[in-house]
């Protein structure tokens, strides 16, 4: 998993509340099989980025030019609510963001995207709004998340603070996930294995 530090990029806003995992991501994409070559990039707020026949929907935030390379999205209230499908984060990260910034989050959205490297931002509302306004004033602008200090750093200079578990914090600096952690324990774990097979030869043999 990608280390998340500092993050300083163009930030998208869409201040828009209850923002559901299937606005996110159709269920009806959950089919197509997600690869290095065929992401879910192209899906993220389908129903929202295009028309009945396909067509991109020239006023969407998303579809303008300028907002092409953002890493930030601001948004509004309870983002990713809904259904707990991880596939809602995999179109989010696959289209390079790495950050989601709002008043509140989904529980198992918030926990989905800190289990694929992505950091949720918690801020009060009405940053959130001045964050939107600023951002709508200033298309192209950038946000400055700084995960060591837990900071987000405004176009105009002013800093928010924000709060995250710390274990979650010492993961995404580190780029851990799970199985990274388990991974840490392998030599124990593999010395366990190897003493049950030898105390208890009649109980059942891991899978190979």
């Amino acid at each position: 998993m990608t280390p998340f530090t500092r993050l300083s990029a163009v930030a998208t806003p869409l201040d828009i509340a209850n923002i559901d995992t299937d606005m996110i991501f159709p269920s009806r994409f959950g089919r197509k099989i997600r690869t290095p070559q065929s992401t879910y990039g192209p899906f993220l707020f389908y129903d929202m980025r295009f028309g009945a026949e396909g067509e991109p929907r020239a006023h969407f935030v998303l579809n303008l030019p300028v907002y092409r390379d953002a890493a930030i999205l601001v948004a509004g209230a309870n983002f990713g609510c809904g259904s707990s499908r991880e596939a809602a984060v995999y179109a989010l990260v696959d289209s390079g963001i790495r950050s989601v910034i709002a008043p509140s989050f989904g529980d198992i959205h918030y926990a989905n995207q800190l289990q694929n490297g992505m950091l949720p931002v918690i801020l009060p509302g009405d940053v959130c709004r001045r964050l939107c306004e600023a951002l709508s004033a200033q298309p192209g602008a950038a946000l400055t998340i700084d995960l060591a200090s837990q900071t987000v750093t405004a176009p105009d200079g002013g800093r928010h603070a924000f709060r995250i578990d710390g274990a979650y914090k010492e993961r995404l600096l580190n780029g851990v996930d799970e199985i990274d952690l388990v991974l840490q324990h392998a030599p124990a774990i593999e010395a366990y294995e190897t003493r049950r097979r030898r105390e208890k030869p009649w109980l059942p043999r891991k899978p190979a």
